[in-house]
């Protein structure tokens, strides 16, 4: 009883999770053309939506979406929901699944206007405190590690299209499946791009011992804009995020939720 009830929840948190990196890929294509927009990441996409939502009804469904993303997440964890089992691997699995949890729970409360200062609360300014100690830099340069670790793994899910396992691709047509590969395989390639740098940037960081160097997803994408040819890359890149958010929404709608 309690898996079927997780879909729902599961599926409108999937869609949410689309809207966010939908319009942080179109605020940096703008950037990327010059047309106006910026580079930011997923907390100034949902400011972003608070910008253009004079209501705050669209704002208000976005923080429920990313708090039923952020539940999904923390089932997927306890439940094993993905069946990744107890070994050590599983174990992994659930807990980045967990971590996902808190991330975007943190994401919920940055759209109902509960988050922490941007200031506080950045990568650079956490990054800075973990160096203050005697164990930061071992600190993070393992969680760079990790991250870097996390975008081959998004490199190697687009190379293989091992996205397609969690698909019911026997409810979807030829058509619709093909779309979805591509999609997929761009949105994850230009998704592992920014997980990449910001990676390489943490584990920088704990070489130099030097927080000034970290890079959020934000600064990743202007970093990207900054290189020759840079409007190019970024707009590439900006894409592949849109791709991303659209394949948040194929998950919303054929995503196998419970095994």
């Amino acid at each position: 009883m309690a898996s079927r009830a997780i879909e729902p929840i599961a599926r409108f948190g999937l869609a949410a999770r689309g809207v966010v990196y939908v319009v942080v890929g179109v605020l940096a294509a703008r950037a990327a053309a010059g047309q106006g927009g910026r580079t930011t990441d997923a907390r100034g996409a949902v400011r972003a939506v608070g910008f253009l939502d004079a209501s705050g009804l669209a704002l208000l469904a976005l923080a429920l979406g990313l708090m039923a993303y952020a539940l999904w997440r923390f089932v997927q964890a306890v439940r094993d929901l993905d069946g990744k089992g107890s070994g050590p691997k599983g174990l992994a699995v659930r807990a980045g699944y967990a971590a996902s949890g808190v991330g975007h729970l943190g994401l919920a409360l940055t759209a109902g206007g509960f988050g922490v200062s941007r200031r506080s609360g950045s990568m650079r300014a956490l990054t800075a405190r973990a160096l203050g100690e005697s164990w930061g830099a071992w600190a993070v340069g393992i969680a760079g590690a990790i991250v870097v670790g996390v975008a081959l793994h998004q490199f190697h899910k687009a190379w293989t299209a091992k996205f397609e396992e969690h698909l019911r691709l026997q409810r979807m047509t030829a058509e619709a499946r093909r779309w979805s590969r591509r999609i997929g395989r761009f949105g994850l390639a230009a998704r592992g791009v920014t997980f990449l740098i910001v990676g390489w940037f943490l584990v920088q960081a704990a070489l130099h011992l030097n927080a000034r160097v970290v890079r959020d997803f934000g600064g990743a994408l202007r970093t990207l804009e900054q290189q020759p040819y840079g409007a190019w890359l970024l707009g590439i890149v900006a894409l592949g995020l849109i791709a991303y958010g659209l394949l948040s929404f194929i998950d919303a709608r054929y995503r196998r939720i419970v095994r």
